[in-house]
């Protein structure tokens, strides 16, 4: 089940670090001198932890579904990550915008939560590297048996 390669490791190493990186998010914003958004906090814990998942079976597409690009996991990872974290800007605008505030100043340079479409790909390379090293990628990753026909 956790052999090399599986996609079984890969989702676990993927919701693991992505656990951890939620966790940091989580403790940290209990220390910002912000408003108190609890619901922000686990959020962001519980956000990490299913962008590492989805990071961790991304590695399983090794092509374009579509175009005849290859798309190898220093490519697919951080591109997931990015636009995991520019949707979550979406969701979250005006909390995202008081942490940043508050983190760097009014008028900076980074006060724009749109940074963490930067910080997703950043998160995504680091889970993408582990998720393949300790995982593998492509197709070899899935079962061969649980599809009898030959169909991925």
């Amino acid at each position: 089940m956790f052999g090399n390669p599986s996609l079984h490791t890969r989702i676990a190493i993927g919701k693991g670090l992505g656990a951890l990186v939620g966790l940091i998010g989580f403790i940290y914003l209990t220390v910002m001198p912000v408003e108190d958004y609890s619901l922000l906090r686990w959020g962001i814990l519980l956000w990490y932890t299913t962008f590492g998942a989805i990071i961790g079976i991304y590695g399983v597409y090794v092509r374009h579904p579509m175009l005849p690009l290859s798309m190898p996991w220093w490519f697919m990872a951080p591109c997931v990550g990015a636009w995991l974290n520019f949707v979550l800007v979406f969701f979250a605008y005006d909390s995202l915008a008081a942490v940043m505030t508050a983190m760097f100043g009014a008028g900076g340079v980074l006060e724009s939560p749109f940074w963490f479409a930067a910080e997703g790909a950043i998160v995504g390379l680091v889970i993408g590297y582990f998720a393949t090293r300790f995982g593998g990628e492509g197709p070899e990753t899935v079962n061969p048996e649980a599809f009898p026909t030959g169909e991925l």
